[in-house]
């Protein structure tokens, strides 16, 4: 049986995994189910089940079927954050139209020691990856002095656009809360295929409550970030999906405003 000599392209593949596993460890993946295009467009009911989402990873977000309300996943439970601000585990059963999970390991931490806000927290964060075109898994727990959240609703068929189905909603503000910040800092190309820049999700220690996170400040705690440097994105088969218009123009503006604006 004689044996096809590796291309050059192949190559280059193999020189560059190399190259990453040295510098960040071995390579971990980003499982996503369907796309934040698809959302923007009224997409919101998926046929993945929460089972399903949970064999691809341990640590994520996303949301439920119908915009109901949002997801955290932390340590392998995944967590249904709802409008009113309750938390409460989630039924494998329930089913997605868009998530993101991957297998938390640490490959850095930041302490805080002193009273840091969102723009420093992240500026703090962007020092210490090293490459803005790698994907992050981010997960901040600590006491926060200052948080503000919000919290999609459930939607009923003729669905809005993403856009008109988050505007206007209220915010919470809490203070002096201890929880978690868990989701991702993604890359400028992905955007439209998942949300760039920092997306993130809250829930509080007690794993009560919970939101879409704003704005935020600590008082002390830490950063934890695990590198990613693989994709698998997953795309739905289901009649809305196949029938969205999911070349949006300015998909970006559209994101910025669904998130809060940053």
């Amino acid at each position: 049986m004689s044996i096809e000599p590796q291309s050059a392209h192949d190559r280059f593949r193999q020189w560059a995994a190399r190259v990453v596993a040295h510098h960040y460890g071995a390579a971990r993946e980003l499982y996503q189910s369907s796309t934040m295009g698809a959302l923007l467009d009224g997409v919101y009911d998926g046929d993945v089940t929460i089972a399903d989402i949970l064999r691809h990873g341990d640590f994520g977000l996303g949301t439920f079927n119908h915009l109901d309300g949002e997801m955290v996943i932390l340590d392998g439970i995944c967590y249904h954050l709802r409008a009113d601000g309750s938390a409460t585990v989630a039924d494998d059963a329930d089913r997605t139209p868009f998530a993101a999970v991957t297998r938390f390991k640490a490959d850095h931490t930041l302490v805080f020691t002193e009273p840091t806000n969102r723009a420093d927290t992240i500026a703090r964060i962007d020092s210490l990856i090293g490459s803005p075109n790698l994907m992050y898994a981010i997960r901040i727990s600590g006491q926060f002095s200052e948080l503000s959240t919000r919290t999609v609703m459930t939607q009923k068929r003729p669905y809005p656009s993403f856009i008109k189905a988050t505007a206007g909603q209220a915010e919470s503000r809490r203070t002096d809360v201890t929880g978690t910040l868990a989701g991702f800092r993604l890359p400028e190309y992905d955007q439209g295929i998942s949300v760039a820049g920092y997306h993130l999700h809250f829930l509080d220690e007690d794993r009560s409550q919970g939101g879409h996170a704003l704005d935020f400040q600590i008082s002390r705690g830490e950063a934890r970030i695990c590198t990613l440097s693989e994709l698998h994105l997953s795309l739905p088969r289901t009649p809305d999906f196949l029938a969205a218009n999911l070349a949006t123009a300015d998909a970006a503006e559209q994101i910025r405003q669904t998130e809060g604006g940053h």
